[in-house]
């Protein structure tokens, strides 16, 4: 067996389905075309119909199946779409990735029950609401990856965490939650934590340069992180080679949390 042949079959994603929520943009993106170019059939999910077919129509132009649901993520009604329009995409998925997501921080003192309300309901409700759509059916097939996206406002406050940190620290209890449930049947668990990450997400602090190169400074490599660091952890986590990798917070942050 050649060394092309056996990364291959170690990292292979074909004959998978995978949804990916916040598919289109940022981490979600970059993740979306990894796994489809490892060899999944990929459905994003995200509200902004330009940037689906945009992905979609990149994806396809490389010889990858793939194919968008527009969806808002943050009401009951909107997952229960983006569910069922999934599978009527391309059947039931082994590979489940939350990374849609709201950032909105106002100061402490000054945080609503609105935005409360609307950072649970798309970054940690509507994780639980698609595991419990598709968690079951994967550990009846024997097979399954559920991939969140965290932050590091899950484990450390600054830049106002407010509802957002509050969000990711459930998101990721939620992922132990649903690994000690169906890992026993094939089904992993696990999160991806970045640092910070030039993306659309983070635009309001990107407008502050300073802001933007203290925190490069908190890394150990000596720079934010971009989406596309992400790929390489993400087809990992999706395939049969992470078997063993449950219930964990996987930091993708170039040493942020360690420095």
């Amino acid at each position: 067996m050649s060394a092309q042949t056996y990364v291959s079959d170690l990292f292979s994603l074909d004959g998978r389905v995978a949804v990916v929520t916040g598919g289109s943009s940022g981490i979600g993106r970059a993740i979306t075309g990894a796994l489809a170019r490892a060899g999944a059939s990929v459905v994003v999910v995200a509200r902004r119909e330009a940037e689906l077919k945009s992905t979609v129509e990149e994806l396809t132009a490389d010889g990858c199946r793939a194919a968008w649901v527009g969806a808002d993520v943050g009401t009951g009604e909107g997952v229960r779409a983006a569910a069922d329009g999934a599978v009527a995409a391309f059947g039931e998925p082994d590979i489940l990735v939350n990374c849609a997501g709201v950032n909105l921080r106002p100061p402490m003192g000054d945080l609503g029950e609105d935005v409360w309300d609307t950072t649970m309901a798309v970054n940690l409700k509507a994780p639980y609401l698609l595991g419990q759509r598709f968690g079951p059916g994967m550990a009846e097939r024997g097979y399954g990856r559920i991939i969140h996206v965290s932050s590091q406002q899950a484990h450390r406050a600054f830049v106002n965490s407010g509802a957002y940190g509050v969000s990711k620290g459930g998101l990721e209890s939620l992922a132990r939650s649903q690994a000690e449930a169906w890992s026993p049947h094939g089904v992993t668990v696990n999160t991806l934590v970045p640092g910070f990450v030039l993306t659309p997400l983070n635009a309001r602090l990107q407008a502050d340069p300073e802001k933007v190169e203290s925190l490069a400074a908190r890394t150990l490599v000596g720079r934010n992180g971009l989406a596309e660091d992400f790929a390489g952890a993400a087809v990992f986590l999706a395939g049969r080679s992470s078997a063993y990798v449950t219930g964990q917070s996987v930091f993708v942050d170039g040493g942020f949390s360690v420095h």
